[in-house]
């Protein structure tokens, strides 16, 4: 494909700023491991309270070899993917009704707001006594968390679609159906996208949470025990190991944003 002079030189610069941009950011990290590092090597700070980046590698190589740190990463992904994917579809699907029959959303649309501003860990007993201590009541805290934003996030962008295209349709005579399918959901990829990087930090969030109330396995486990016999190092092991869970989880909705928006 050819470049014009000043493509070549827009595409250089972009590239240039993308490289300052990650070597900033792999600097950042450095500077705030190697900071940490040295504070509690010369017990500056107490590495027993704060733990230190050469214990905490210790702890996830420990776990690693009794065989148990797969063991709760495994646990941990599978709930988030299944609670993410059913908010998603079920967010989608509730959308399109809401959508579709505009009474219903208004209906609907006070008990949404309610059940959103409702801290979800006090449902925690609630849901404990009806679905039992299980991984179905880790899934539901998740899902209460992420489908009403999920709800809320693609309906709005539904509701965004560019009136005048939707005249344009109806004057060809095509069916709501049609409109939905060819112009409206279409029209909303950039939303439904970021309904997705929102589901999935909050699908997270919902999982340790359900983890921390009823779970014998998973991240959210190893957290509440560390915090129980007042082990740091597996505290800290186990948000090290939740921020790359997210990171990797955000890397993948960021690839598929990529494909959907320039396909």
């Amino acid at each position: 494909m050819y470049h014009s002079k000043n493509q070549k030189e827009f595409i250089k610069k972009r590239k240039k700023e993308k490289r300052i941009i990650l070597l900033t950011q792999i600097s950042i990290i450095a500077i705030i491991i190697l900071g940490w590092e040295l504070l509690t090597y010369f017990e500056i700070i107490n590495s027993f309270i704060y733990s230190s980046p050469s214990k905490i590698m210790l702890t996830i190589k420990d776990l690693a070899i009794t065989g148990n740190l797969l063991s709760h990463i495994i646990t941990t992904l599978s709930e988030v993917l299944i609670a993410f994917t059913l908010g998603i579809i079920l967010g989608f699907i509730i959308s399109v009704i809401f959508y579709e029959y505009p009474l219903i959303a208004k209906i609907f649309d006070p008990f949404l707001t309610v059940l959103n501003s409702l801290p979800k860990v006090a449902l925690g007993p609630i849901i404990i006594i009806i679905a039992g201590a299980n991984t179905k009541s880790i899934i539901i805290m998740a899902l209460l968390i992420n489908l009403i934003v999920s709800i809320t996030t693609i309906y709005n962008g539904f509701l965004n679609t560019d009136k005048t295209k939707i005249k344009m349709f109806t004057t060809f005579k095509a069916s709501k159906t049609q409109i939905l399918s060819k112009l409206v959901i279409p029209n909303s990829y950039t939303t439904i996208i970021s309904s997705l990087k929102l589901n999935i930090a909050l699908t997270l969030i919902g999982v340790i949470t359900g983890e921390f109330l009823v779970s014998k396995k998973g991240i959210g486990y190893l957290i509440i025990y560390g915090t129980q016999v007042f082990n740091l190092d597996l505290v800290m092991s186990g948000i090290l190991l939740l921020l790359i869970i997210s990171y990797i989880l955000y890397k993948l909705v960021i690839t598929l944003e990529k494909k959907l928006l320039h396909h």
